[in-house]
């Protein structure tokens, strides 16, 4: 993979996209001293790891920094209703990261 105006590039795959992820919430969690709570794709950003409204907004700019304008958390949350949001799991936010990025090299 190389990068690109300090963005990552090239094909992306789920792995890579969860390590990147974890990294994220691991800065964020390391905020409130839970650095050492295990995140899996079925990991849930409400139940399991607790974030506030807030913290999906920081997360949102992380990803922002990490994959540029190719990724739009807040449009992804826009097309959801409460009780999604609410669920909202760490392996479905890595599949929409990484169709995202598919869809755009092939755009």
């Amino acid at each position: 993979m190389t990068s690109l105006n300090g963005h990552t590039t090239g094909t992306v795959g789920e792995e890579a996209v969860l390590a990147d992820i974890r990294g994220m919430l691991a800065v964020l969690l390391d905020e409130y001293g839970l650095d050492d709570v295990e995140i899996r794709m079925d990991t849930t950003f409400n139940r399991d790891l607790e974030l506030e409204s807030i913290d999906l907004v920081t997360l949102a700019g992380l990803l922002e920094e990490k994959y540029g304008n190719r990724v739009n958390f807040a449009e992804f949350l826009a097309d959801m209703d409460f009780d999604e949001i609410i669920e909202l799991t760490v392996g479905r936010l890595v599949e929409h990261v990484v169709a995202s990025l598919k869809a755009a090299e092939a755009g």
